[in-house]
């Protein structure tokens, strides 16, 4: 067979179509495999992409370095035609092999099926994206990928229209990278998809999405997720025409290689060289296993296509394509499949074997210690029996051994034996190192985290001006713009009019559309804006307009951003900030303070809640150095107050975790953020008419909290506590409570019970009334301190009402 001859209008060689076939045989042998490991129990869980290969080989034919991928969990295919994942990898993911060498998507923290590329070094230096093909970390949630996906494609819109960015070579080639994404048609029900389409076509990014069409979402089938049973159709309201933006739509059958290739070699042109979002919807796919290892699809789909499925599998047709051209013989192709089924076999044993060499010195170590340990304790009996349980199980993994030495320490827990002291050092050490692959990179460990960059405190003069707050946030804005070439503001009326409460006052008539930049009402994508042009070397902040629309974004913030660094152990990450503003205004959407939500749905972020805009222009300061996400939080109410704006307002930084003593005292401390500090300082100005001294100290973060313990500290003065905020019962304040009284041990130095003090259960009512009753006012902060001095000294302080 002549292997350098190209089929007609194909401008492949049949060398490179054959090797596409071998790459099809052995994802799919990948996928058969994987699925009995699990029933085997070899591994947890299995969800694979067969049925799917044909279409990834046609789209990884033009995926280019510097490209970037943002897809979801059937694209294993696609991983290996690009050459960013080996079947070993894939098998090492599959049994969390925890070695970020034998599984460098995740380091075992992510079941299989969720790839990723790593674009950092071990020290946390950005790696070269232009000489690589890269791929953004999946999620599972389904949809999610799409929000990322419009950041990844925003990014190549501004390095191409920024003549300030050409020379950032590392990240992008002027703006000719396309942002690739897969989703499944069920998915596209969600309403990210259809933010996502409309936000592309909005913008014109080189988007290139596909969406592999199986007709069903696990057993529902087409009809109850999409109206007219196709995404395609219903999308040609957004495809562009000769006067119109929008995108481009191809519909393609997914076991037609030859059309698939050309499909997306004309797709690519359009979306690389025009920067026109298109979207490719491939048709007629399969899943020959079914959704994934939890069930089978003989329970939901019809005789009839199941056969149809058999008949129409796109291994099937693209083995009887090159026949038909006459590629390759049929014994050729045969000696393919056999090979790729040998390799696959191969892959999956080295795989295994590597993942069990990974426990085997701590399997050995534990055995040995503990027969060693039933040789001098007079529990002999019983820790051999534990031994010998620990020897039957077939395939040991670490919670078998450290469960059966602890059990066995409990055991000798009386008894002064030199080996029970070597063991509990052991065993220290093995759960540091656990501690290391399970539990590590949520923040930033690199030498650019926020909690690193030096304090430069601001500095005033007799010609530092008094300013409105908000004018105070425009120079500093103003001074990041100048200073950095990659940074840009983008939300909802940021651009033109400078925000609502004009932090970006001229900004953008100043420094040009791109860096300060309209949106559209989506808080979703705003968010996956900053997440994916963060991904590629930019640092975006990225506005949500009131804290309380963030529950349009938390999903997105807490499945994607917030976890990112931590789900590929170090391999990525994206230093975006989001600025919002809340606490205080009116009503019950505009008045919001829900920290205890941000707090237990976004770990990995910080959180800081600056009580006026100095302090939260030091923490913008700060953050732009620094390589983690964050939140900021300003006051809602704050920004017309007059503050004096530090000669150095662009230099300047304010420390991560450091609380700020506002006012010192000696009979309680009072421990509070953001709007309240306002409030908390009037009422402890009126108790101090009382004869009560009270210390009253700013968090200023919430995450990080605290990190020297200053608070305990001052409790050691006071003997006494109160925390104050504007969530609801139960909420942020009971978390500094933990902070301080769990964490810090601060409970030896309390002579009183801790006593919080939040808002009402509800949503804050309208006008000042409703504000009044509904959040913490100077009222209640006095009433509750008056209290606690009360059941000290009822005599020098009786009964008020």
């Amino acid at each position: 067979m002549n292997q350098t001859k190209t089929l007609s209008k194909i401008d492949l060689s049949v060398e490179e179509i054959l090797n596409d076939y071998r790459i099809a045989c052995e994802s799919r042998e990948a996928s058969l495999l994987g699925r009995k490991e699990v029933f085997m129990g070899k591994a947890k869980f299995g969800i694979f992409g067969d049925g799917k290969e044909v279409a990834q080989l046609a789209m990884a034919r033009v995926f280019e370095n510097g490209d970037f991928r943002s897809g979801y969990y059937r694209d294993q295919t696609f991983m290996f035609a690009i050459e960013e994942l080996t079947i070993e990898q894939y098998f090492a993911q599959l049994y969390a092999h925890t070695d970020v060498h034998a599984e460098p998507a995740s380091a075992g923290r992510l079941m299989n099926g969720h790839f990723a590329t790593r674009m950092l070094d071990e020290q946390g230096n950005w790696l070269s994206q232009t000489d690589k093909k890269n791929s953004s970390s999946d999620v599972s949630c389904t949809a999610s990928q799409m929000p990322r996906l419009v950041g990844l494609a925003y990014a190549s819109k501004l390095y191409r229209e920024n003549p300030a960015l050409k020379g950032y070579t590392d990240f992008s080639m002027n703006g000719n990278e396309i942002a690739f994404g897969t989703i499944g048609n069920a998915s596209t029900s969600e309403g990210m998809f259809y933010e996502s389409i409309n936000a592309a076509g909005v913008l014109q990014i080189p988007m290139l999405i596909s969406i592999w069409d199986d007709d069903y979402g696990i057993s529902v089938p087409q009809k109850y997720h999409t109206t007219k049973e196709s995404i395609s159709r219903v999308l040609e309201g957004f495809k562009r025409s000769s006067k119109e933006e929008g995108i481009e739509i191809f519909v393609v059958k997914g076991w037609d290689y030859f059309e698939l290739y050309k499909t997306y070699k004309k797709a690519a042109k359009i979306c690389r060289e025009e920067h026109v979002p298109v979207l490719v919807h491939v048709v007629e796919m399969t899943q020959p296993q079914g959704h994934s290892t939890s069930g089978s699809h003989e329970r939901y789909k019809s005789k009839e296509r199941l056969s149809w499925e058999e008949e129409f599998d796109c291994i099937k047709k693209m083995r009887e394509a090159i026949i038909e051209h006459d590629l390759a013989s049929t014994s050729e192709l045969d000696t393919i499949e056999k090979q790729a089924k040998e390799k696959a076999k191969v892959a999956k044993g080295n795989a295994w074997k590597a993942f069990n060499a990974s426990i085997k010195t701590d399997f050995q170590d534990a055995v040995r210690y503990l027969k060693a340990l039933a040789d001098e304790s007079s529990h002999k009996s019983e820790i051999q029996e534990i031994r010998k349980e620990l020897e039957k199980v077939i395939n040991p993994i670490r919670l078998d051994i450290i469960r059966a030495v602890k059990v066995a320490l409990r055991l000798v827990r009386h008894e002064n034996l030199e080996i029970r002291k070597e063991l509990i050092d052991w065993l220290d050490c093995v759960l540091e190192e656990n501690s290391e692959r399970y539990s590590s990179h949520l923040y930033s460990e690199s030498k650019f985290s926020p909690l690193l960059v030096d304090r430069i405190p601001a500095k005033y003069s007799e010609e530092s001006k008094v300013v409105d707050g908000r004018e105070l946030l425009q120079a500093c804005f103003d001074e990041a713009l100048k200073r950095d070439p990659r940074v840009f503001a983008i939300g909802e009326d940021v651009g033109k009019i400078g925000d609502v409460n004009q932090g970006f006052a001229g900004l953008q008539e100043k420094h040009g559309e791109l860096r300060v930049t309209d949106t559209g009402i989506r808080e979703c994508t705003i968010i996956g804006q900053g997440i994916g042009t963060a991904l590629r070397g930019l640092r975006p902040i990225t506005e949500i307009q009131y804290l309380d629309y963030l529950l349009y974004a938390i999903q997105i913030l807490s499945d994607d951003l917030a976890c990112l660094h931590y789900r590929t152990k170090g391999g990525q990450k994206a230093p975006l900030i989001v600025r919002t503003r809340g606490h205080r205004l009116e009503g019950v959407w505009h008045s919001g303070s829900p920290i205890s939500m941000i707090l237990g749905t976004l770990r990995g972020m910080y959180v800081l809640v600056p009580r006026n805009m100095t302090q939260a222009a030091g923490f913008y300061n700060t953050l732009l150095q620094s390589d983690n996400p964050a939140i900021i939080i300003e006051c809602l109410n704050g920004y017309r107050l007059k503050e004096r704006i530090p000669d150095n307002v662009g230099e300047f930084t304010v420390p991560l975790g450091e609380p700020e003593v506002l006012r010192e005292g000696t009979d309680v401390t009072l421990v509070t953020y953001g709007s309240m500090c306002r409030i908390v300082m009037e009422a402890a100005e009126q108790l101090n008419k009382m004869g009560i001294s009270c210390e009253v100290l700013d968090v200023q973060t919430l995450v990080p909290f605290d990190i020297n313990h200053k608070i305990s500290d001052s409790i050691k003065k006071t003997n006494r506590v109160i925390f104050l905020d504007e969530d609801v019962p139960g909420g942020a304040a009971a978390y500094m409570m933990q902070k301080v009284i769990d964490e810090q041990d601060a409970y030896y130095h309390l002579d009183s019970k801790p006593v919080t003090v939040s808002a009402k259960a509800h949503r804050p009512a309208y006008s000042s009334d409703g504000d009044y009753f509904s959040k913490p006012n100077t009222e209640d902060v006095f009433d509750e301190v008056y209290s606690l001095m009360s059941e000290v000294d009822p005599t020098k302080y009786p009964d008020l009402y």
